[in-house]
C-alpha cells in the first residue's frame, strides 16, 4: 500500500512547535534500518557513536558523527518514513557537533546511501504530497502562512538588520548586512532599476529591496500573500518617509495588473510549486514592459533529483514549506522557452555564498536560542530549525544545491 501523508504532523503555525509522532521500538522496519545505517556508515566518512562509547564507520576521530541518545527509538523512527531521520533529531534521539558537515557528506553521496536494489521500493516508503498543500491561490496563501507568518519576532532573532531572507552576496571582508545590500543592489543594476522606474517585485519579504529601489527613485509595487511581512513592509516604507513611492500589495502574483519596466522576484519560485512555473514566468511576461528586465534570484537543484522528488513529501516539506519545489536550470529553461518570449541572458551562480548566509544564520540563531524559548517555541520546535539550516548549508556546500541571478530578457526587444 502506498503511504500517505493525510494523517502526519506539521508544523503548528503560531504554537509552541511541531507535534512528533510517537514511535514503538522494534520490528522489521527498526531491524532493516540498524542493518542499512550500519553499513551505510562503513561506506561513508562518519561515524556512528553508540550510548556506550562504541563506534562504527568509515571515518576516524574528528569525522563527522551521528551520536545516538536513544538507539532503539532512533532507529525505529529511520525505519518507518523518510522523515524519521530529522524527527528523531528534533526529539533528541541522536546528535552531532557538526549538522553541516554530516549532511555535506550524506549530499555528495546521496546516490549510495541506498542499495541498489532496495531503490525499487522507494514509492512505498517515500509519502506522496498531500493535496492540500497544491500551490493554487488558497493553498499558496495557507503554505506561506504556515512559513513566513510564524512570528515576525521570530525571524528577526537572526536574520541581519536588512531582514532579508534570501542569499547573500558577500564581498571581501564584508559583514552579512554588507552581503545582502551588496545581493539586492546587484539585482536592481542589472535591471535597470533607477529614477522613474515603474518595479515590480513578486515576493516582499520584509521589504528591504522595495526600500533600495525606491530610494533611488524608483516607483515600487510589491505582492506578497503573507499578511505578516505585509504589515512589516508597509510600517517600514511609511517610517523611512517613502509610503508615496512603495506601494505593497497582499495579493498574489496570478492577480497582478499594469506592465513595469522591470520586474524582480527573490527566491520565489521556489514556493510556487512546479505545476505552476509556466503561469509564474507567462505573469511576468505578461507584465513586463517591451525592452524591460526581469531578475529572478532561483535556488536550484540538479534535473534528475528535481525528476525524482517532484512529488514526494519529505521532512521539508512537511514540517518547513509546505507546497515547495526546488527547481533545475534545465526547468527553468524550459517554462521559459514553452511558455514565454524570455530568455536567461545573464547567469550568476552563487551557492557558497549561500553556505555562508546560512552558516551565519545558524549561529545567530543558536544565540538566540533563550529568546526563541521566550516567545512561546518548544525544544523540538528550535532542534528542528536547527536542523533545517544546518541540512540548508549543507547542501549548498556539497554542490547538490545552488542558487543564481538570472537576468530575463526578449531577444530583439532591444
Amino acid at each position: 500500500m502506498t503511504a500517505t501523508t493525510s494523517a502526519r504532523p506539521s508544523l503548528v503555525v503560531n504554537g509552541a512547535g511541531p507535534a512528533i509522532p510517537a514511535v514503538r521500538p522494534g520490528g522489521a522496519r527498526s531491524r532493516i534500518a540498524r542493518t542499512l545505517v550500519t553499513r551505510m556508515s562503513g561506506r561513508l566518512p562518519i561515524r556512528i557513536e553508540m550510548p556506550d562509547g562504541t563506534a562504527t564507520g568509515a571515518g576516524g576521530p574528528g569525522a563527522p558523527a551521528i551520536r545516538l541518545r536513544n538507539p532503539d527509538a532512533f532507529f525505529a523512527r529511520v525505519g518507518g518514513e523518510t522523515a524519521g531521520f530529522a524527527e528523531s533529531y528534533m526529539a533528541g534521539d541522536w546528535d552531532s557537533d557538526d549538522l553541516p558537515g554530516l549532511f555535506a557528506v550524506l549530499a555528495a553521496h546521496l546516490p549510495d546511501l541506498v542499495p541498489a536494489p532496495l531503490q525499487a521500493f522507494r514509492r512505498w516508503y517515500i509519502p506522496r504530497r498531500p493535496r492540500s498543500e497544491d500551490a493554487t491561490v488558497d493553498g499558496a496563501r495557507r503554505n506561506i502562512e504556515r512559513h513566513y507568518d510564524l512570528s515576525n519576532d521570530f525571524f528577526d532573532l537572526f536574520l541581519d538588520p536588512t531582514l532579508t531572507y534570501s542569499s547573500a552576496l558577500f564581498g571581501a571582508g564584508e559583514s552579512l548586512e554588507q552581503a545582502q545590500c551588496r545581493k539586492i543592489d546587484r539585482l536592481l543594476d542589472i535591471t535597470g532599476v533607477g529614477a522613474g522606474t515603474r518595479l515590480l517585485e513578486i515576493g516582499t519579504g520584509w521589504g528591504e529591496l522595495a526600500l533600495r529601489a525606491a530610494r533611488r527613485g524608483a516607483d515600487v509595487t510589491s505582492l506578497t500573500i503573507s499578511r505578516a511581512q505585509w504589515e512589516t513592509a508597509t510600517r517600514r516604507a511609511a517610517a523611512a518617509g517613502l509610503a508615496d513611492r512603495i506601494d505593497v500589495q497582499l495579493r498574489d502574483y496570478r492577480e497582478a495588473e499594469g506592465s513595469f519596466g522591470a520586474v524582480i522576484s527573490v527566491e520565489m519560485i521556489e514556493a510556487v510549486g512546479a505545476s505552476y512555473w509556466p503561469e509564474y514566468f507567462r505573469t511576468i511576461d505578461r507584465l513586463l514592459d517591451r525592452g524591460g528586465r526581469a531578475g529572478i534570484q532561483a535556488i536550484t537543484m540538479p534535473h534528475d533529483r528535481m525528476i525524482e522528488s517532484m512529488n514526494g513529501q519529505t521532512w521539508i516539506h512537511q514540517y518547513i514549506f509546505p507546497g515547495g519545489q526546488i527547481p533545475s536550470m534545465q526547468a527553468i529553461a524550459d517554462a521559459l522557452a514553452g511558455h514565454t518570449k524570455l530568455r536567461v541572458t545573464s547567469d550568476l551562480a552563487m551557492g557558497q555564498h549561500y553556505a555562508r548566509t546560512l552558516s551565519q544564520w545558524r549561529i545567530q540563531f543558536a544565540a538566540a536560542e533563550d529568546e526563541v524559548e521566550r516567545l512561546g517555541f518548544t525544544r523540538p520546535f528550535r532542534r528542528m530549525w536547527d536542523l533545517y539550516l544546518a541540512y540548508s548549508e549543507a547542501g549548498f556546500l556539497a554542490g547538490y544545491l545552488d542558487v543564481h541571478q538570472l537576468l530575463l530578457e526578449r531577444p530583439g526587444d532591444r
